[in-house]
């Protein structure tokens, strides 16, 4: 520090971080310095409220590297030994995801689809979650997603869709919840979807999005299209089916390729071809699933067969609607395909629904 005559003074200091500064000080500041006593680089007269709530904030972030199931202990479901397996150990490992669950029907798919979508959140690797589904399945996959998990999914609706403030209702709703049907024929929307990052999207009874082959070439329905368009606008794709088999390995083959089209590209050929997709999926059956006692999760399947004596008046309807023999004759002779197949379908359900 040196004086410049009576009125100001040249400082020299060195900052906190050890930088050489050099400032002019008049007389006119000299109200605003205060001398301070020399203290410790390092002080703990912060604020300790704050200083928690950083260092909570801060736990939480990393709290999936404690704890593994983390997404378990901070929802509101018993899960099942299988389904934190195939959470844990067959789909949050793969980077990207591109999986088919296809257990059967009670296996809790909706259970494990919460999970892994709470999971990723906490991991910070989800931001924006799609979820297309059929349409009487939106209200319980935003009741259980709600509920369950405490997300805040948003179902679409033409009024919504509509009012949307900035034109695209999926940016203003990163959790949003889609009809199948709406979003196949509504091509504005499939183009908006394009404009829109994904996260993870998930297709439940994807099923629905299968197709086969017709005269040798693919019949592209729309819901297959869908499907196609979908896994290219996402990091994370799961298709959701308890069926997802129908009996020909070609269609089944069209299927798994929404999943992987490299691997499943081409018609299948048997004698030539093998279809090994158990890399890419999960099924188990409803024998398999286990309580973590060791205990079937399900009692065991007995079929039998039950008799009993039909009454006169009783045998003679189940003969009458039994006896459709001539009435398919009929039907067959028709020139109008659409039409026979029409009439065999309704005399089928006509003899099924009297006999039973």
């Amino acid at each position: 520090m040196s004086w410049i005559g009576s009125v100001a003074i040249e400082l020299t200091y060195k900052d906190s971080k050890g930088k050489l500064a050099n400032e002019l000080i008049y007389r006119d500041r000299e109200v605003d310095l205060e001398i301070l006593e020399s203290g410790k680089p390092w002080s703990f007269d912060g604020n300790a409220d704050l200083l928690r709530l950083v260092s909570e904030a801060q736990r939480f972030r990393l709290a999936y590297l404690f704890d593994p199931l983390l997404a378990v202990h901070t929802s509101l479901v018993d899960p099942l030994p299988h389904q934190i397996t195939a959470v844990c150990e067959s789909m949050l490992p793969r980077q990207p995801l591109r999986f088919l669950l296809a257990d059967d029907l009670g296996a809790g798919k909706t259970i494990m689809t919460g999970l892994l979508i709470k999971e990723l959140i906490a991991r910070g690797d989800l931001q924006r979650c799609l979820i297309v589904c059929p349409d009487n399945l939106v209200e319980q996959w935003q009741d259980e997603l709600c509920r369950r998990f405490h997300l805040p999914f948003e179902i679409m609706t033409n009024d919504k869709y509509e009012a949307a403030r900035t034109g695209n209702w999926f940016t203003e709703n990163p959790l949003s919840i889609c009809r199948l049907d709406k979003l196949t024929h509504n091509e504005d929307a499939q183009e908006k979807l394009k404009t829109t990052d994904w996260d993870v999207v998930v297709c439940d009874e994807a099923h629905k999005m299968s197709t086969s082959f017709w005269g040798g070439e693919i019949r592209r329905t729309k819901r297959y299209k869908l499907g196609q368009l979908l896994p290219t606008l996402t990091r994370h794709f799961l298709l959701l089916t308890a069926t997802p088999h129908n009996g020909k390995e070609e269609d089944f083959q069209l299927f798994m390729a929404l999943v992987d089209g490299d691997r499943f590209e081409g018609k299948f050929r048997d004698g030539v071809h093998s279809i090994n997709a158990s890399d890419l999926m999960s099924r188990m059956i409803k024998e398999d699933l286990l309580k973590f006692d060791g205990r079937p999760l399900f009692p065991e399947r007995k079929a039998y067969t039950a008799e009993y004596e039909l009454s006169d008046g009783e045998a003679d309807l189940y003969q009458r609607v039994t006896d459709v023999r001539e009435e398919f004759n009929r039907a067959e002779q028709l020139a109008n395909d659409r039409r026979r197949g029409t009439i065999g379908f309704a005399l089928t359900v006509l003899q099924r629904r009297l006999a039973s």
